[in-house]
């Protein structure tokens, strides 16, 4: 029988040998090392903490705020319905561009200049979600080098997780948490040119286009919905050797907004040249922000936009709970691949199978 720390080695019938039992191991875990108890924030706790601008308990709530769990919802609800009276006198921005237009630079030198003239800035960076892991890198941050460390900014990154185009779903209820806590300028960053474009439109005050110039005809591959979106045009990269091909862009991006009818703002866009990288051009943008906000609040068209989009996203929501609530419906469920059979095997139309499947979620059958 074998001791506990007894090496066969020393039996006698190996002469010649001994092992010496070794030198006791530590424990792989500090014994002093206390577990850090994770304290369940009330409601209270959230919009206390939201209104006294404490940055660890915002991030816990757009944590809540983005939880797919039922019961995180009726909390992360009512965190907004109390923050919504203090979401105030900020401005919202939407900023988007083809992959590659520097958006993230951008974000990161015109956040700068904010923050050095005095004003508290948040960006939300919807990261694209893979559609075949769901997954997100979010490595916006990494590239906001001096905002990721500057006092007054809030980067958070969220992933798109596949709805609404690419925007996260919670977004907008992010905003309102983010003005809750004092944030006066609220970025959004979009993944791309796409459809995602439609629902930061209607969320933001300002959409600012960031374009290239130097990468071939440089309206190909922009969509005209796009461009009537845009409040303005940025032609970023416009250094060294780009900086003539960037003036080229910018009256050929001139010529192309004249075509257009005139929003309904009744602001001109604009179309400005920057370089991100060289810090050049990016107060000027910001002038141009500020000189549209000025304008729309002076025709009332800043408070009408705002009113509209709050519309637009109480049917929004009604639309994806509705949509969730047949998802989830058990009989629902286990029809779904009757059905589906029945379709792949042609003996039901895709129109009649939807109609059945309606017809028994509403209890019509």
């Amino acid at each position: 029988m074998k001791l506990e720390g007894h090496h066969i080695e020393n039996n006698e019938e190996y002469l010649g040998l001994h092992v010496n039992n070794g030198v006791a191991q530590p424990p792989s875990v500090n014994p002093y090392l206390k577990k850090r108890q994770h304290r369940t924030l009330s409601v209270d706790d959230y919009v206390k903490g939201i209104l006294k601008g404490d940055i660890s308990i915002l991030g816990q709530a757009v944590t809540l705020v983005e939880s797919t769990r039922p019961e995180d919802h009726d909390k992360a609800q009512e965190v907004i319905e109390k923050c919504l009276p203090h979401a105030t006198n900020s401005i919202r921005i939407g900023i988007t561009g083809v992959p590659g237009a520097g958006k993230s630079t951008f974000i990161d030198a015109l956040g700068m200049h904010l923050v050095e003239n005095g004003h508290k800035l948040a960006v939300l960076a919807i990261d694209p979600s893979s559609e075949r892991t769901k997954g997100s890198i979010l490595g916006d941050k990494t590239r906001m080098e001096g905002l990721s460390v500057a006092e007054n900014a809030f980067i958070r990154p969220s992933p798109s997780a596949g709805s609404l185009g690419g925007v996260a779903r919670k977004t907008r209820e992010t905003i309102v948490l983010c003005e809750a806590a004092g944030f006066d300028t609220i970025f959004v960053e979009t993944v791309g040119v796409g459809q995602s474009e439609t629902a930061v439109h209607s969320m933001v005050d300002f959409f600012l286009l960031i374009q290239l110039a130097g990468t071939g005809d440089e309206l190909q591959g922009i969509k005209r919905g796009i461009m009537e979106m845009a409040d303005g045009i940025a032609i970023n990269k416009a250094d060294g050797n780009n900086i003539e091909k960037a003036n080229v862009a910018k009256v050929q991006f001139q010529n192309a907004l004249h075509l257009f009818p005139m929003p309904e703002s009744q602001f001109s866009p604009k179309v400005l040249t920057c370089s991100a990288y060289e810090k050049k051009g990016i107060a000027e943008v910001w002038q141009m922000v500020e000189e549209y906000i000025a304008f729309t609040k002076n025709n009332e068209y800043f408070d009408y936009k705002r009113q509209r989009q709050s519309k637009y996203w109480m049917y929004e929501s009604i639309n994806e709970q509705l949509r969730n609530h047949f998802y989830q419906n058990e009989k629902i469920e286990q029809l779904l691949k009757n059905y589906e059979t029945l379709l792949l095997n042609d003996k039901i139309s895709s129109f009649m199978a939807a109609k059945k499947l309606l017809d028994i979620y509403f209890e019509k059958e």
